[in-house]
């Protein structure tokens, strides 16, 4: 039962660790992070994300500009680009730990106390690659609210909303983490299995020589 758990379990992990690996590259590299509605021109959708500001017409046309300075960037921007990036590689590499530390890979094959600190840290990577993806789109989506609900700004100055980018961001954090749970505690499984007994050999001694003929004890008498 144990083994079949862990089996599954390292299942799931890797499939949610994939999916959220993926999802956390999307979400760093799509201009979605914010949206923004014009009422003066409600033909024009603004969209921002952290490398670039795009502009969708109604007809389907999109435009995009770059940042300018990184450092004329608000503090949240520039630092969900770092923690962004770093959890994309973070990412990549619990992905890589955890494949070489699962069951049915051929990788360390015999060697199950090795594959269990292999799972251990990919699932450790996969989670702080999670911490590091959530933090970043929690705290844009904080800055966001806070400046939507800015009683000092007049109401006639449109403000920032939510973008499809957030949602995916924290789906994908959510993935990694709970990808990196799963793995961790498949370990219980993985270091429970004990590889079988050799087959016990007959000594040598009990055995018969070739041919039938046993040989004379040490102690016997000779005949004459």
């Amino acid at each position: 039962m144990a083994g079949g758990w862990g089996a599954k379990a390292q299942a799931g992990g890797m499939l949610l660790a994939l999916l959220g690996w993926v999802s956390s590259c999307v979400t760093t590299f799509v201009p979605l992070w914010k949206n923004l509605n014009l009422d003066l021109n409600e033909m024009e959708v603004w969209n921002m994300g952290l490398w670039q500001v795009c502009i969708t017409q109604e007809e389907g046309a999109v435009e995009c500009q770059a940042h300018g300075s990184f450092l004329a960037l608000p503090p949240e921007l520039r630092i969900s680009r770092l923690l962004m990036c770093l959890s994309n590689g973070l990412g990549l590499l619990g992905c890589l730990l955890s494949a070489l530390g699962l069951e049915g890979w051929r990788a360390c094959e015999g060697k199950p106390g090795r594959k269990q600190r292999l799972l251990l840290a990919g699932g450790a990577t996969l989670g702080t690659a999670g911490i590091t993806t959530l933090a970043p789109v929690s705290w844009v989506a904080y800055n966001t609210v806070l400046d939507f609900w800015d009683e000092t700004v007049p109401d006639i100055v449109p403000r920032w909303e939510f973008g499809e980018a957030t949602f995916l961001g924290w789906f994908a954090g959510a993935f990694l983490a709970t990808a990196g749970l799963l793995l961790a505690c498949s370990t219980r499984s993985t270091g429970s299995t004990t590889p079988p007994a050799p087959p016990c050999r007959q000594p040598l001694s009990t055995r018969g020589v070739p041919g039938g003929h046993h040989p004379p004890p040490k102690n016997a008498d000779l005949v004459i």
